[in-house]
């Protein structure tokens, strides 16, 4: 009989615990999916993440078909997002902009799956996938949604990218270079540039090629490549040493040396 009178306590104790852990729940339920979002997005808002997605997706499984489940799911890939988990965030956002491409918000979904890219470059060394990712994420955004409010951060950060990616094809470059492999160094060199002419980069760029085409012998190529680099960056520092190195050498007024190239290589093409 002391072991029925127990079981019956034991039994009695379940039956209470699920009894008022149902009444939470249907509770929770019971509240429209306005309210719960509200709370939902006060514990996002503190950072108690967790919290915030459990109640996100207690709004997705009582309310699938509601705006507030819609908005749930791109609160779970931000949380995911913000917790670091880059790829599951990049898959909820994926799937997200491929089921709701018209959704109010679908700027935000773009913009955030760029982010998961642009915060897993490290460097310009090791991070080659990611830069070109981030960079055609940030490109969509400016392209596709340009009066958004993220356009112009993803323009800054278009510029930092190309920034990385230049300097990775110039770290490549003086590899070819020390080695001389000349043609593999222009070709990144050219790369930059062609594709990332705004970089801080270009001008030391056209110096390289000044360097490789008047270590080749090619006067001609080199010239016409020098007064370019005089053109454009008349200031520069790159400009001065491909000056020293096939600027007329009874002239020194740098100021000059655009004009007198082209008059150098006119003459020159006169004779031939």
């Amino acid at each position: 009989m002391k072991n029925v009178s127990k079981l019956f306590i034991i039994f009695t104790l379940i039956s209470i615990n699920i009894s008022c852990s149902k009444k939470i729940e249907d509770n929770k339920v019971s509240q429209s999916p306005e309210d719960l979002y509200k709370l939902a997005m006060i514990d996002l808002d503190s950072e108690n993440y967790e919290s915030a997605k459990k109640q996100f997706e207690l709004i997705e499984f009582n309310f699938p078909l509601s705006n507030e489940a819609v908005q749930s799911k791109l609160m779970i890939a931000f949380i995911d997002y913000a917790n670091m988990n880059y790829d599951e965030a990049i898959y909820k956002f994926n799937r997200f902009i491929n089921v709701y491409p018209a959704h109010k918000n679908i700027d935000y979904a773009f913009y955030m799956r760029a982010m998961c890219y642009y915060e897993q470059i490290e460097n310009e060394f090791l991070d080659g996938n990611n830069n070109i990712k981030a960079l055609e994420n940030f490109n969509q955004i400016v392209n596709r949604f340009p009066n958004s409010k993220y356009s112009r951060d993803s323009e800054q950060k278009i510029i930092l990218i190309k920034e990385n990616i230049a300097a990775k094809h110039m770290d490549i470059a003086y590899f070819y270079l020390e080695q001389k492999k000349y043609l593999a160094a222009m070709k990144r060199y050219q790369i930059i540039i062609d594709e990332y002419s705004q970089s801080k980069f270009t001008p030391e760029a056209l110096h390289r090629l000044v360097e490789i085409y008047f270590a080749l012998g090619m006067k001609e190529d080199s010239i016409k490549t020098a007064s370019v680099l005089g053109y454009n960056y008349p200031d520069s520092k790159w400009y001065k040493y491909s000056y020293n190195l096939v600027g007329p050498k009874d002239n020194k007024n740098n100021k000059s040396f655009f004009g007198k190239v082209f008059n150098l290589l006119n003459k020159e093409n006169e004779k031939e």
